[in-house]
């Protein structure tokens, strides 16, 4: 882990101008250090992200220079891959490279730690776990929610007091580049392949999600899901508290499962408090409230705060979200869901009858669309397709159903509509990252909010 008192004096690079860029660059000017902000983009391109920057950073925009190799520490993007030639060169030339989520907790003092990951469900579950931790710590202290739930590590978590706990949602990337990260309790809810063009397999990929509990000690708690595979031989080498929840079996080696449309934990031998879920659709949001249930008991939290919670919390932007009806279709925003495996979740979820009409599209991440073909023809009435990899996913579901070529997200919206019935449900499930038409996910998934919103108007 990154220590502060090991590099006085030095001048810090931070690497990439995104929001945990230029809040990380931002923190360490602030405590004291020279800093360097370097991005490959032109600076025109940066213009509206470097608003946000302090005075006292120095910028360098366009590529990186040879001042890289005059500074005594680097922060790297999480994004930026590892065979980069300014990674590879500053490691040659023994430069320390660190994470920003290890600058941000250099600077923090919480009390405790909670990091959440896992293929799919992390924002919802640290969302959740966050609002559980909020109602136990008040009015002594805080939970404050950062990282890769969209509020950069960098801007939150140097806030806390010691008797606050920050909350984290840390993705594979940033755990790829971290070291030494302690959480007083963690989890892993899920691993099926994701990012594999960036990690450049799935053994990297599993590698980079064991950080989140590598360098955890017997007072600390990681929590798994039993249904998983991967889930349970990475148990095998945890070092903290192993505890498992399932949404499938009851008892038994679990700390946490359903049974009779309650959530049950164990909170001592022979002893558990049973809680009725959160009102989301789907098993996955059963398993998300388990294991957010299970990390606050672990941190103190009381039944009586996952009872408060679970009674009102309503989910979170871009994932399963109701984005209003048109004309009797009820449009669904599920912009989050940026791989095969978080589709497949959302149409488990809302794919009871044969009703959905599924506009899938954007930038592919390399896997097949294959998984879906038996739902999709369970509960799908047509397949709308955007994006780059538009044509890969009509030739791989070609037959599952009808297949429509839309090419835009505003244009799949308009054709549902007109072939849609009344009671019909249009889910924008992506299945694929944004990057080729929009900034990011939240992006892609307001400006489908607001075009709903037009449609409705019109």
């Amino acid at each position: 882990m990154f220590d502060p008192e090991n590099f006085k004096n030095r001048k810090a690079l931070v690497i990439g101008a995104g929001k945990s860029g230029v809040a990380c660059a931002n923190l360490l000017a602030a405590r004291g250090f020279s800093v360097l902000l370097s991005d490959e983009k032109p600076e025109a391109e940066l213009k509206e992200r470097l608003k946000a920057l302090a005075d006292a950073v120095d910028v360098e925009a366009g590529g990186h220079s040879r001042a890289a190799f005059a500074c005594g520490f680097a922060v790297k993007s999480p994004g930026m891959a590892h065979a980069h030639p300014l990674i590879k060169a500053l490691k040659e030339k023994k430069i320390p490279v660190f994470s920003e989520i290890e600058i941000a907790l250099a600077f923090s003092r919480a009390g405790r730690l909670l990091a959440v990951t896992g293929t799919n469900g992390k924002t919802t579950t640290t969302t959740l776990l966050g609002e559980i931790m909020a109602a136990a710590l008040k009015p002594r202290g805080r939970a404050l929610v950062c990282g890769n739930v969209g509020i950069p590590a960098a801007q939150i978590a140097p806030k806390a007091r010691p008797g606050d706990a920050v909350v984290m949602e840390v993705s594979s990337y940033q755990l790829e580049d971290s070291s030494g990260l302690k959480p007083d309790a963690a989890c892993v809810l899920n691993v099926t392949p994701d990012h594999l063009d960036h990690h450049g397999g799935m053994a990297a990929y599993v590698k980079a999600k064991k950080k989140v509990f590598s360098s955890q000690d017997k007072s600390a708690c990681c929590v798994f899901n039993y249904e998983d595979k991967l889930c349970r031989a990475m148990a095998r080498r945890c070092p903290s508290q192993v505890l498992f929840f399932s949404s499938r079996r009851a008892g038994g080696r679990l700390a946490a499962w359903t049974a009779g449309g309650k959530l049950h934990f164990k909170t001592g031998v022979g002893t558990t408090i049973a809680v009725k879920p959160p009102a989301l659709p789907g098993a996955h949001n059963l398993e998300n409230a388990l294991c957010a249930g299970l990390m606050a008991l672990h941190c103190g939290a009381p039944a009586a705060a996952l009872k408060k919670v679970f009674s009102s919390f309503r989910g979170v932007e871009h994932r399963i979200e109701p984005a209003g009806a048109v004309r009797g279709v009820a449009f669904v925003n599920d912009s989050k869901g940026t791989n095969v495996d978080s589709t497949v979740v959302a149409l488990k979820a809302l794919g009871a009858r044969k009703n959905i009409w599924l506009i899938l599209g954007g930038q592919g991440k390399g896997l097949p669309y294959a998984p879906l073909i038996p739902l999709i023809r369970k509960s799908v009435k047509g397949v709308l397709t955007i994006g780059a990899d538009a044509q890969k996913i009509e030739a791989e579901l070609a037959g599952a159903a009808p297949v429509i070529s839309a090419g835009t997200m505003e244009t799949a919206c308009r054709e549902v509509l007109q072939l849609a019935d009344r009671g019909d449900l249009a889910l924008f499930s992506p299945a694929c990252a944004s990057f080729d038409q929009f900034k990011d996910f939240e992006d892609r998934g307001r400006k489908f909010k607001a075009f709903v919103r037009t449609l409705g108007a019109k």
